[in-house]
């Protein structure tokens, strides 16, 4: 017996360690990450954003960028920004859950963030945008776009999740956060240490077989998702997108936007095969811009052919094939990753989640 209660308290005193751990990191993370913008109250949720006012003489739209899964708002400010300063009017945020933003209630699915855009939009005064979504964030863009048409003007989708595929599997972290009781005591505990370790590989295969750019991991804020809330909050999303999608995907035939879908055919995120080229199939008059030797990140990759399908979606005539085809000459050689990071194939039954 007392084996059993000297096991027990060694258990409990390795789980208040690991609590006491995460919690000093979780401190540590949010100073030397702490909030760039602005915060708002949507519906319950104290959402933050960047908003960069109407320039002078715009020759663009305004333009709202929603980020992807693990990320927050400097994921896309950091390399589109300065492309496009001075042009247009442009929004960045942190979707519920995640960078500084905080969850509120019901903004567990696509179509919910979408709902808490919209409203933040209509706070800040921005009454049409073109959308442009990474990963994760493409399914929001989608679901903003079949929402609130009246407000679209346009859409870029860079390397898209948002169809179904095979079994709708995701990551194991993804789905023991998401058990009751467990998932809480795993975000509390084993995240932080462990992620710490593994993020640096990690986001080498996101990239892969392209180079992360220097510095990016600390840049871009990604240590924020390693806190505990948004841990859960992203695992929420990551693991609900499969179900949510089955619904949706439908409807993305209703949309009648301009769009452009970036994808690169090396994404060992995504199965590129199933949501890049379904959003080029399902959207009535979409351009598929196929980019080889391109990963996951084609906002960091490639941001002059992202701003550029901004461009073309907005009205202007643009050759998007042969600016990929500049890139594909220009990361040509990259082979990051590689032994590694496998981007496997889709499988033919069906339309690799996140």
């Amino acid at each position: 017996m007392n084996l059993v209660y000297a096991a027990l308290a060694l258990l409990l005193a390795i789980v208040f360690a690991l609590v006491a751990i995460t919690r000093g990191g979780a401190w540590l993370i949010e100073r030397r990450n702490p909030p760039i913008g602005a915060f708002i109250d949507i519906d319950g949720a104290r959402t933050h954003y960047v908003h960069v006012p109407r320039p002078a003489n715009p020759d663009l739209p305004a333009i709202v960028f929603i980020h992807g899964a693990s990320a927050n708002l400097k994921d896309q400010m950091l390399p589109l920004r300065p492309l496009l300063e001075g042009r247009a009017e442009m929004l960045f945020f942190d979707r519920p859950g995640h960078g500084w933003s905080g969850r509120g209630h019901d903004n567990d699915d696509p179509a919910a963030q979408a709902k808490t855009l919209a409203k933040l939009m209509e706070k800040l005064g921005i009454g049409q945008a073109i959308i442009v979504g990474h990963s994760f964030g493409g399914a929001t863009t989608a679901a903003f776009a079949n929402d609130y048409p009246e407000r679209t003007l346009g859409l870029v989708f860079l390397s898209a999740a948002t169809h179904p595929w095979p079994g709708g599997d995701t990551s194991w972290y993804y789905r023991l956060t998401t058990i009751p009781l467990i998932g809480p005591l795993f975000s509390e505990t084993l995240v932080y240490p462990v992620g710490s370790l593994q993020m640096k590989s990690s986001t080498e295969c996101v990239f892969a077989p392209n180079k992360v750019p220097n510095d990016y991991l600390a840049a871009a804020s990604i240590p924020l998702v390693l806190r505990p809330a948004p841990f859960r909050a992203n695992a929420t999303d990551v693991e609900g997108l499969y179900r949510y999608v089955l619904k949706a995907q439908p409807r993305y035939r209703e949309i009648n936007a301009p769009t452009v879908v970036i994808s690169g055919d090396h994404d060992t995120v995504v199965y590129e095969e199933i949501h890049s080229v379904g959003l080029a199939q399902d959207i009535p008059g979409a351009e598929l811009v196929w980019v080889k030797n391109l990963g996951h990140k084609p906002d960091w990759i490639a941001p002059d052919l992202a701003v550029a399908a901004i461009e073309k979606v907005s009205g202007k005539a643009l050759d998007l094939q042969a600016m990929a085809r500049a890139v594909e000459a220009r990361i040509a050689g990259d082979r990051f990753g590689e032994g590694r990071c496998v981007d496997n194939p889709a499988p033919t039954d069906n339309r690799k989640g996140p």
